[in-house]
Order: C-alpha cells, then sequence, then structure tokens
C-alpha cells in the first residue's frame, strides 16, 4: 500500500493536525501504545497535545516508549524522553507505569536487552511479534530513521527487538527499535519538515529509490497505513 502524503504550509499547522489525529486514534482504543521520535517537529506536537488534549483524553491508557534514544542521561538536553518529559509527560495526568523510557545512561548492549524485554512483555502482538498502535518516525537527510543509519539495512533484518548502535560521524552510542518492529506496527508517520529534507524526500517517495544508503526508504509497514505528514517546503521535490 502506498503512503498517504499529508501537506501543510508551516511545521505549526502539520503538528496541530498531526496531534489531533493522533487524539482521535487514541480515543477510539481501550489501550494505545505508541513509539515517539525525537527531534523539533515532536516537540511542537508535544505541545499541541499537552495544550488541547491534557484534559480530552485518558492518557492512563496510553504507554509511552520511544523509537531510539541517545546514550546520555534522562536529565541530558540531548535526551528524546526529557524532551517529551518536558513538553508533555510533565503536563498530563499519567500513571508513572505507563511511561517506558530507554535508560539512556546505562550500559548499551544491557540496556538494549532490558528495553527489548520491556517491550515483549508490555505491547501486545501481532504475527508473532510487538506490534505498536502507532510509531512516529523522523526522516534525517542521510535517509536514516529512528537510529538506523545508512550501512546498517541489517536492523531491519535483525531479530532482535533492540539494538545498540553508533552515530556513524559522532560515534555516540545509541539504542534503536529494529526495522521489523517498525514495520509490523499499525499505523505510523513519518514527520518531515524544512528544505534541508526535500531532496531525500523526494529520492524515497517521488523517485521510489530504494538504498542501502536510505534506510527510511525500507519503512513499508506490513499490514499497517503508513502516512508523510509533510511542510511545504520538505514536499517541494514532489510531484503528487
Amino acid at each position: 500500500m502506498n503512503p498517504i502524503i499529508k501537506i501543510f504550509k508551516t511545521p505549526e499547522l502539520l503538528a496541530e493536525a498531526f496531534a489531533d489525529f493522533i487524539a482521535d486514534d487514541i480515543n477510539l482504543k481501550d489501550k494505545y501504545y505508541i513509539s515517539l521520535s525525537g527531534g523539533s517537529t515532536p516537540k511542537i506536537v508535544f505541545k499541541v497535545l499537552a495544550e488541547r488534549y491534557s484534559e480530552k483524553v485518558d492518557w492512563s491508557k496510553v504507554h509511552f516508549f520511544w523509537g531510539d534514544e541517545r546514550c546520555v542521561p534522562p536529565d541530558s538536553d540531548e535526551s528524546n524522553y526529557k524532551m517529551t518529559k518536558d513538553f508533555l509527560l510533565d503536563k498530563i495526568n499519567i500513571p508513572p507505569e505507563n511511561i517506558h523510557r530507554i535508560r539512556g545512561e546505562d550500559e548499551p548492549n544491557e540496556e538494549a536487552k532490558r528495553y527489548s524485554d520491556e517491550i515483549l512483555k508490555t505491547v501486545p502482538f501481532r504475527s508473532n511479534l510487538p506490534c505498536f498502535d502507532f510509531v512516529m518516525l523522523g526522516l534525517g537527510e542521510d535517509g536514516h530513521t529512528a537510529s538506523i543509519f545508512p550501512g546498517r539495512l541489517d536492523l531491519f533484518e535483525s531479530d532482535n527487538i533492540c539494538e545498540a548502535v553508533k552515530q556513524p560521524v559522532t560515534n555516540q552510542n545509541r539504542i534503536t527499535i529494529t526495522g521489523r518492529i517498525i514495520n509490523n506496527s499499525q499505523q505510523g508517520a513519518f514527520l518531515v519538515t524544512g528544505k534541508n529534507k526535500a531532496n531525500i524526500a523526494a529520492k524515497i517517495l517521488h523517485d521510489g529509490v530504494q538504498s542501502n544508503n536510505y534506510p527510511a526508504s525500507y519503512v513499508k509497514l506490513n499490514t499497517g497505513i503508513l502516512y508523510w505528514f509533510m511542510d511545504v517546503d520538505s514536499s517541494s521535490l514532489i510531484s503528487l
């Protein structure tokens, strides 16, 4: 199934629409398991969710996970968890046990195993794999998503739920969910903004390039719906 592309004039309008979308989806279900991403656009999304939906969503039925995390302490400004905490989690009424953070301060390989076990015991299964209700995804200028970087297509075929990886430029340790888990989700969305993302978005969406250098091109949900929420700048090279 081809992805559904939604284009908005500004990142702010994109974030508002996506927040509305997620809130509506949560309200349709008894339990909700979501994998979050970091980045500037999710930050706006989390702010909108806190402002519009702190009282309009039953957050006690939502379980938050993260698709990837830098191996830093939870109070680091580089932490995806901290960003979510500051802009959303601290502003809604959610049980602490529903927040499943990656412990970036721990030894990476051991934490990848521990976080895999936490996903396995918490997230419902479909096709013998954990199945998130929704997976939020970012797109790097190099074609990476989560922390699956160019040259690491093996992470789309890994039998593991999570793996410890290194950012290829900075050599920073990270932990990421693997491609099989991303592709087993019920729904997912790339949130893409800025002219600097236009070229890679066009290669994946318009030209249909699937390459080991562009891990994001291998995000094709097995049976779920994949969306691309884009602003005008990031979609400028795509012919619809």
